[in-house]
């Protein structure tokens, strides 16, 4: 059962000409509000400045089409921060020379949850099991005179700051939403007291707006009501796809059909998952990966196989594998394209270690596919030279999102310390919640590891409680690995994640960094580049003076 809401809006311009308020109730396809929600907002334009009507409409225009665009991936909270913060700077660069202001008061309900943002002086108000909460404070001055001068609004500052809280949902909750030209001539009495009634939420709208008017209201007046009738009970991941419509595929043969593929062969096979080899009746070769048979049972290994390829469509790119689209299937599996190339670990047990040149190519592009999926809200959790293919093209993809974390999304119980011990960040060994500065981690080990053919902290084995001290400098094994890119894997390999780079994008401009640098460094001395030269050539001017000073005495 998905969520189930009952949504109103009423708005008058009151005594005033123009109505500068604005009012906006979005419900989006069912896959949509699944993954990023029902909105519903109320703003308020300021009519002192230029065109406040103008900013509360393409406020909320702008609201209702760029947050379906975000990533599905992100939080609501990141997507709204984003999405306001860019529109915040399109009001102060349009308005003739004045910024254009408003305020916003935004509601995203989703699965159990649901999110506020605000910012100005609307209120919103919670009534759950008959009492009333209100959910925002007014942003306005204290002094006498200027209650209603605004001290935050969209478009007034160059730094946006909003307001955000979140909750739990439950059936049976109330959410009003009103300008002030309601609540200032209402208390919230009349506005428990209305709420209270349970009319159809339509009726309970226009009799706010109505009752602040014949109260004395001389601004404009909106009301905006979600009245919460069903709330899930299933988590979020479960209604990401119809699991239990799709029926489990059978162990597959080689020269077998399958749904118009042709299989074949067998290519890998772990705890979790089994991958085939198969071909499309263009004789183009993908890779089928589906729930081994032994865990034909387990709902958590098919709602997991679910999730991995609902979190690689929303991270599509270069850096990952293609998905088929596969348009109808009657099992549960995905189909991704086999790309021609080898991983980091089959390049390192044929070519043998890195070279510095390659390792720094390499590790820009490593940073630039973890950083895409952090930008995603996602965490990989099994970054390391297996999970690393290097196409032919040059092209660094990520592979196995089957231990994906995305905070929102995945369960709790995904939580923990997975991956290869050797490569699993020291704070999960001690029960952190995943994080994005676990993946630099791992890509710090990975990039050692290719570099040294060591682990920085030693091979850690599964059954190991490991400790932590200081890694080992990679120059210990390689005295061709230069200063700069010493000091690049180490910071990243620091055992307490407050003293590692804290994006991806912070290593990248350091590694930019480091690499213009050592371009620019002045030629080492001659007794460095060549110490053999030198020493020669002082033994041999030794000898001449020498011979010549003998030839003096004897003369």
């Amino acid at each position: 059962m998905p969520l189930q809401l009952r949504t109103a809006e009423f708005s008058s311009a009151g005594p005033r000409k123009d109505n500068q308020d604005a009012v906006r109730i979005v419900t989006p396809a069912p896959r949509l509000a699944a993954s990023r929600g029902h909105l519903m907002a109320l703003a308020d334009g300021v009519s002192q400045c230029h065109d406040g009507g103008l900013a509360a409409r393409a406020t909320l225009q702008a609201l209702a089409l760029d947050y379906y665009s975000t990533p599905e991936t992100w939080s609501v909270v990141q997507a709204l921060e984003k999405l306001l913060t860019a529109h915040n700077r399109w009001l102060r660069a349009n308005g003739g020379g004045q910024p254009l202001l408003t305020t916003l008061t935004a509601l995203v309900m989703r699965g159990t949850r649901y999110t506020l943002a605000h910012i100005g002086d609307c209120r919103a108000y919670m009534l759950r099991n008959g009492k009333l909460r209100k959910l925002t404070l007014e942003h306005v001055w204290e002094q006498p005179g200027m209650q209603h001068v605004l001290k935050r609004a969209m478009g007034l500052d160059e730094h946006l700051l909003m307001d955000y809280c979140e909750g739990d949902l439950r059936a049976g909750d109330r959410f009003v939403v009103l300008s002030d030209g309601v609540w200032a001539s209402l208390d919230d009495l009349t506005v428990h007291a209305q709420l209270l009634l349970d009319q159809d939420p339509q009726t309970t709208c226009e009799t706010l707006v109505s009752t602040a008017l014949q109260r004395g209201s001389q601004d404009n007046a909106s009301a905006l009501l979600v009245v919460v009738d069903e709330v899930p009970e299933a988590n979020l991941t479960d209604v990401l796809d119809p699991i239990d419509e799709r029926a489990l595929p059978p162990r597959l043969k080689p020269g077998q059909m399958f749904e118009d593929w042709l299989v074949v062969g067998d290519l890998a096979e772990s705890r979790q998952s089994i991958l085939y080899r198969v071909r499309d009746p263009l004789q183009q070769n993908w890779l089928l990966k589906t729930v081994p048979p032994h865990r034909h049972d387990d709902a958590d290994a098919c709602r997991d196989l679910v999730l991995e390829e609902w979190f690689m469509r929303r991270v599509a790119g270069q850096q990952t594998p293609e998905l088929h689209p596969l348009p109808a299937r009657q099992h549960l599996y995905y189909v991704m394209r086999e790309h021609a190339g080898i991983t980091l670990e089959q390049h390192k047990r044929e070519h043998g270690l890195l070279s510095v040149p390659l390792c720094q190519q390499i590790a820009a592009k490593l940073i630039r596919g973890v950083g895409l999926l952090h930008r995603r809200n996602l965490v990989h959790r099994d970054i390391k030279p297996d999970n690393l293919l290097l196409d032919d093209d040059g092209v660094l993809r990520v592979l196995d999102f089957g231990l994906a974390f995305c905070p929102g999304l995945s369960s709790p119980e995904r939580a923990g310390a997975p991956g290869t011990p050797s490569y699993i960040a020291p704070e999960l060994f001690a029960g952190a919640e995943p994080a994005p500065q676990q993946d630099l981690y791992s890509a710090g080990v990975t990039l050692f590891y290719l570099l040294t053919g060591h682990y920085p902290y030693g091979e850690v084995e599964a059954f190991q409680r490991p400790r932590f001290g200081r890694p080992t400098p990679p120059s210990r094994y390689r005295p061709d690995i230069p200063p700069w890119l010493d000091d690049c894997l180490l910071k990243a390999l620091e055992a307490d994640p407050a003293k590692r780079y804290e994006t991806a994008e912070e290593w990248l401009l350091a590694l930019e960094h480091g690499e213009r640098q050592s371009l620019k460094r002045e030629p080492a001395p001659l007794l460095e580049r060549e110490p053999l030269l030198v020493w020669r050539s002082v033994a041999l001017g030794a000898l001449a003076l020498n011979i010549v000073l003998l030839a003096v005495m004897f003369h």
